[in-house]
This record gives structure tokens, sequence and C-alpha cells, in this order.
């Protein structure tokens, strides 16, 4: 699909990183783990930027002028907390200039184990004719992330959406690209999974993004 990029799909350096996240191995180390979603991040940017605006811009060198087409857009970088952090972290190393927003998202579990997701906090600047980034290590259900961006829609009308994932499942991918408005949403992806468990874990996945970089959470 035209506004689907799965950057796992090429052979780059890109799959190392997502080697090393998903490894079991790899992962007893929580500051490297989070430092593998931060480079993630980083080349997920560097991908997005290449579909933005830009203008010819004159920069004075100690031995003339060169003319270098420079970044025009200020995009909203957004993250659900938060699992969210290293990889919006990521994002912001690369675009220096933007804004921020978060949102507080939880699994809300009833007793016969079922649960549905709640939107619990959203802190945005104005979105009208900005470009949005919303970032999302984990895209299982999708639920979470279908719920934030119409949280989202309530500070302005975005003039293009980017939706950012590490690992996604089949099932999850295919609910949020029909919840969302397709001509004005991207999706970059790193893999999709096939499995979705019955408690709605990604298999093979990586396990828990969160509880891997900032520790267990009661």
């Amino acid at each position: 699909m035209k506004n689907l990029n799965i950057l796992g799909a090429q052979n780059s350096l890109f799959n190392e990183f997502i080697s090393e996240v998903r490894s079991a191995e790899v992962q007893v180390d929580s500051m490297r783990f989070r430092r593998n979603l931060e480079r993630i991040g980083e080349i997920f940017a560097y991908e997005i930027s290449k579909n933005m605006a830009y203008a010819e811009q004159e920069v004075v060198t100690p031995l003339g002028i060169a003319n270098i087409p420079r970044l025009q857009e200020k995009p909203v970088l957004a993250t659900i907390l938060r699992a969210g952090l290293p990889l919006h972290q990521g994002m912001l190393n690369y675009f220096d200039h933007a804004d921020n927003a978060f949102i507080s998202a939880f699994r809300k579990y009833y007793k016969d184990g079922t649960f549905e997701i709640q939107i619990d906090y959203l802190s945005s600047p104005d979105l009208d004719e900005k470009t949005l980034i919303l970032c999302d290590p984990m895209l299982a259900t999708g639920q979470s992330l279908a719920l934030a961006y119409e949280e989202l829609m309530s500070k302005g009308d975005p003039l293009h959406t980017h939706i950012v994932s590490v690992i996604a499942s089949r099932q999850g991918l295919d609910y949020v690209m029909s919840k969302l408005p397709t001509d004005s949403c991207t999706f970059w992806i790193g893999a999709v999974d096939e499995e979705l468990t019955a408690h709605s874990y990604i298999v093979p996945g990586l396990g828990d993004a969160g509880d891997l970089a900032y520790g267990i959470k009661e």
C-alpha cells in the first residue's frame, strides 16, 4: 500500500536494532533497550523527513554561500506514555525544533478478563495545519493508538499524520488502518507479526516495552 511503509522489510542497519529490542538476552540491559528504541526513532524520523516540505536557503560559509534545502515544517511529535518515551526521544533528536504532545492511556481490566482502553490525560499544542507524528512502540490491538488519535483531533485538524510503531500485529495494523483516514495518514512500521494472543500480546513481539525500558510496574 502506498501509505504503508515497513522499514524492516528492507535490508539495512535498522534490523540490527530491531533484533536487539526483540532479544531476551539483550533486553536485560534496560539502558541498552531504551537506547535501541531511541535509535529506531531516529531512523523513523530520517525516513519521514523525506516526505516533508523544504525550501532552499542561503547559508554563509567562511568561503562563500551555499544554497541548501532546509525543512520548513515544525512537526508535532506525540506519544503514548510511558513506553513511547524512548522512541519519542529518538525522533526529537532529529526533529529538534518540534513541538510535543503526550497522551496517557491504560487498559482497564474487568473480572471476566476483558479490558477496555481509556485515555487518562492529554497535553498537546494546537494541531491545525501541522504535521502530526504519533508514535507508540507496540501496536497490539490498535485500540489505544486509535483512541489517542481521536483524542488528539480535539486539538485541531493536522495537514497530515504519520503513525509510527516498532512492532505491530497484523490484526492491530488492520484495525488502525480501518479507523484512521488513510488519505491523510501514513503508517511507518518496523515489523509486522502475524499472531496476537487472547490476552492481546504480540507473538513473537518483544514483551512489555514499558517494563523493559523502565522497570516492572505493579
